[in-house]
């Protein structure tokens, strides 16, 4: 990621910050609709996940301006979701969920610009969490 990508996360996500509940509403609504199956893999009383979902964000957010300090944190998140069951394919509605929040909660903000910067971040953070859980031994 770019500088200036980085920058338009950061900048972007702060205008979905004050819309946090919402904009985690959109995002497990959009998710359940276009991947129902990993549904079985929340609680179902969502509202403890959502604000845990928009913290985390605003955790890696403001650690993309210190990638080498992030990625650690990120891998070990990779490794924990491996444990819940998640799988590399189910990376990808998620990304997609995202980029529709995104789009949503930032309107006209969200521009062309700005969705490539929130891909390219998510493509690398993915990817660590990705590479991390298949590095983890296999059960027997």
């Amino acid at each position: 990621m770019t500088p200036h990508q980085i920058k338009l996360v950061q900048t972007s996500f702060a205008q979905v910050a004050p819309i946090a509940a919402t904009a985690a509403d959109l995002f497990y609504g959009r998710l359940f609709e276009i991947a129902p199956e990993v549904r079985a893999m929340f609680p179902d009383d969502l509202s403890g996940q959502k604000k845990k979902l928009m913290a985390m964000l605003g955790t890696v957010v403001a650690g993309l301006s210190h990638v080498d300090t992030l990625l650690p944190a990120v891998r070990a998140l990779g490794r924990r979701h491996a444990g819940y069951g998640v799988s590399a394919e189910q990376y990808a509605p998620v990304g997609a969920a995202l980029l529709w929040t995104l789009e949503k909660g930032l309107g006209t903000a969200f521009t062309t610009e700005v969705e490539e910067a929130w891909s390219s971040a998510y493509t690398m953070l993915a990817g660590a969490m990705i590479d991390a859980a298949r590095e983890m031994p296999k059960a027997a």
